[in-house]
């Protein structure tokens, strides 16, 4: 059955593209600045965006890996989620307005479950009182505010936001997304995105560059997904980390730009800092396509800046023959454990999981393209056509109302519907737990399969059932796999078999980078807001001193200036800790807004190295075992400062500052690990912890829940100057374990003051 609301003929018309396209004159100067600097060496494509937006290009020295830069982004964007704090944290500065261009997108709080239109009905409903902040917010501030329903922030960035050689920032772990388009799009948490809202410089340290030479041209079956799948599987999720991930040579240019930003938009899986494509046809093309013909122009003006300079050097380079790459199948619980599809039939039975599919998903920011969904559209089509009908249930996520109403008009939409697909709301959704899922008994915690075209596959991440085996693939993939029902079936090599009883296989799927006809804007309801914003300073933004969901927010504490003494383990974690183990989204997001009610899910994820339980730690007042948050805040009660034991990658995931916001909110002054993911690391800096890690990886082993530590360093701490941990272990002994931290001049002021944000407030009341 079709959709009801039929799109009227509404072309994309040409943007306003003033507050779009980047400042290229300025850029180049900076640059030119910044080549003296380091004596006119030849510089990487990330080189040149990065220190082109240096704040003051004269004073700095740019050393890869070491160099503390300050930037001026040009952009902001934030996801509806993020965007509560942010704009919480904001509304402390003190600013009337945004110094740079802002955004809001409506896109995390719907949930799936009857069907686009009732869905976002329904959000709009559960979820007004957050909706009606966040746009009396923007409309006081002068940010652009898209509604519930207008489209995932990635997609919609890349379709109206994004410009090669731009710097944007963004509250969501995959704004990399836009370096399908050339643009340096980090992922950062709502104090990093209020600096460059405040006009306060951003503070990044110069990333290492990994350079990814693409050779050759992909085979029909395989896609850019397959790409960066198979990137995960070579860098791990942690071999990214303090890298902005560059692609050249001559295969790049075989890819069109929506599927360029898939490969981006994943980098986030490895740990980089960002990923980014050199500006070329298939970008221009992309910014004709969306009403940007004026950016495209400007771009092809400043072409050679748009490109790493000839002779640059990377600190790593990768080769990845396209011709060679198959589909690749991701999973389940880390994007990284990555199998060719020709073997993964044998995975399934090594492993003795059941073969059995029963969900294929498709969409989410990653692969929402008209051309993901195009392809996707084909293999429906061929297997409609043979009488083959689905096996699996099937739920289609258009990345935003623009796709939405081209597919729709195109008859994509009707393919997938009529096989008996449910076309969800141009929203997250299932990808980050937004699906009110029926087909299976989540109180059971019931071993499945699904098969998604998402970024990410933590466990208990989709679902909530910590059960649920969710892998990777790309949109084709999952939906030839949907028909067979079967995690062992190859779609490339294997048969289903039709309404006449003969053998079917699948021809490889077809569909164009852009549609032929153009791009539809959709439905008025969604109509884009202007590019440009005016502020509105009359406009009251309410928050509720009795809302369980909002909550204005007290600046912490500063640090006294003396050592941390008798600071509590609470926890020791073992394993992946990812933002979702440290604060879980799902049902929580609701609370996105409200850092006391959100901070009741703080660690509820985590392992417990002591007892091999999650979410169980000893309370050592008492001698009983309860929850970490619960314990977390009795100690808090108590006036007892507490820490966490942490392994490596901590904080892997989503860009969530209430990962960092909560533990400090519940009285957390430090925490330990082998090794942190960059995003939560400064998340953890802005807001007053002190994050450090192991000199000694292994002395991990030595430290457990319920031991003191008293530090030595942190009365004098500078940058590169070591801290050292005295740890009183419960039968009296001690020893001292040596720490690192990674904090600069600024970052340490960040600490002294209780937060980046007690910093902003106090230089822009000095100012007035």
């Amino acid at each position: 059955m079709t959709r009801s609301l039929a799109t009227a003929i509404n072309p994309v018309a040409e943007k306003d593209c003033r507050s779009i396209t980047p400042p290229y004159a300025k850029l180049n100067e900076n640059l030119a600045t910044v080549r003296r600097v380091l004596n006119n060496r030849p510089l990487t494509l990330a080189e040149k965006i990065v220190y082109s937006h240096l704040t003051n290009p004269e004073e700095t020295v740019p050393v890869r890996g070491e160099t503390y830069l300050k930037l001026s982004p040009d952009r902001v964007a934030m996801q509806d989620a993020s965007a509560q704090m942010a704009l919480l944290q904001f509304m402390i500065s003190g600013m009337s307005t945004t110094a740079v261009p802002s955004s809001i997108h409506c896109d995390h709080l719907i949930e799936a479950y009857s069907g686009a239109d009732k869905d976002i009905a329904s959000s709009i409903v559960t979820n007004k009182e957050i909706f009606d902040f966040l746009e009396s917010a923007a409309k006081k501030y002068g940010i652009a505010f898209w509604k519930p329903g207008s489209g995932i922030i990635h997609q919609i960035v890349l379709e109206n936001y994004a410009a090669p050689g731009g710097l944007m920032l963004g509250t969501d772990s995959h704004t990399p997304n836009a370096g399908g388009l050339g643009m340096v799009a980090i992922g950062v948490g709502g104090a990093d995105a209020v600096d460059a809202m405040a006009a306060i410089p951003w503070e990044l340290k110069a990333p290492n560059v990994l350079g990814v030479k693409l050779t050759g041209s992909l085979s029909p079956w395989a896609s850019p997904k397959d790409v960066i799948l198979k990137l995960a599987g070579l860098l791990t999720v942690r071999g990214g980390t303090g890298h902005i991930i560059e692609y050249f040579g001559e295969g790049v240019d075989t890819l069109s730009c929506t599927g360029m930003a898939t490969i981006t938009n994943m980098g986030a899986e490895v740990g980089a800092t960002t990923s980014l494509f050199p500006y070329n046809k298939s970008m221009r093309s992309y910014l004709g396509a969306t009403g940007r013909s004026e950016v495209a122009k400007a771009a092809d003006a400043n072409a050679q800046f748009l490109r790493a300079d000839e002779g640059s050097a990377y600190d790593k380079v990768i080769e990845i023959n396209l011709s060679e790459v198959e589909p690749h199948i991701n999973g389940p619980f880390t994007p990284d454990l990555s199998t060719p599809l020709s073997k993964f039939k044998d995975m399934v039975k090594e492993n003795g999981w059941k073969d059995e599919l029963s969900a294929g998903l498709i969409g989410s920011c990653t692969n929402s393209s008209y051309q993901d969904m195009s392809r996707a559209a084909s293999i429906v089509k061929q297997a409609s056509e043979a009488g083959i009908p689905l096996e699996s249930k099937f739920l289609v996520t258009p990345g935003s109302e623009q796709i939405r109403a081209t597919i729709e008009r195109d008859g994509q939409t009707a393919v997938f519907e009529s096989a008996g697909a449910q076309v969800l709301a141009n929203a997250c959704g299932p990808c980050i737990g937004q699906w009110k899922r029926t087909d299976i008994d989540k109180s059971k915690k019931e071993e499945n399969a699904i098969l998604t075209s998402f970024n990410r596959n933590f466990r208990s991440r989709n679902d909530g059932n910590p059960k649920t085996m969710n892998f990777l693939a790309a949109p084709e993939i999952v939906t030839a796999m949907a028909f067979s029902g079967k995690l062992s079936f190859n779609p490339v090599t294997d048969s289903l078999t039709d309404k006449d009883g003969k053998p079917f296989k699948f021809q490889p799927p077809r569909g164009d980078d852009l549609p032929g006809q153009g791009f539809e804007t959709g439905r008025d309801t969604y109509e884009p807001p202007s590019p440009t914003p005016t502020p509105d300073s009359s406009v009251n933004v309410v928050v509720s001193p009795t809302s369980s969901r909002l909550q204005v927010l007290e600046p912490f504490e500063g640090w006294n200036g003396e050592e941390f003494k008798n600071v509590r383990v609470l926890v020791k974690v073992q394993g992946k800790c990812t933002t979702d183990h440290i604060s879980a989204a799902g049902p929580w997001l609701k609370y996105k807004g409200h850092l006391e009610n959100i901070a009741e899910n703080t660690l509820i994820g985590a392992m417990n190295a002591d007892n091999g339980q999650v979410n169980v730690v000893r309370d050592v007042t008492n001698g009983k075992d309860d929850s970490i948050p619960a314990v977390a805040k009795s100690y808090k009660s108590q006036g007892m400062p507490w820490m966490v034991i942490a392994d490596h990658n901590y904080g892997e995931g989503s860009a969530r500052e209430h990962a960092a916001l909560q533990v400090r909110y519940l009285g957390c002054p430090l925490i330990i690990s082998r090794s942190f993911a960059r995003i939560h690391e400064t998340n953890l800096k802005k807001q007053g912890v002190l994050p450090l890690t192991f000199a000694d990886e292994n002395d991990w082993e030595k430290i457990n829940g319920g031991d003191v530590v008293e530090t030595v360093g942190v009365k004098d701490i500078a940058p590169g100057k070591p801290v050292k941990l005295v740890v009183t272990k419960p039968d009296g002994s001690q020893l001292t374990i040596d720490a690192k931290h990674t904090m600069s001049v600024d970052q340490i002021e960040w600490f002294q003051k209780g937060s980046a944000l007690n910093l902003i407030s106090e230089k822009v009341a000095a100012s007035a």
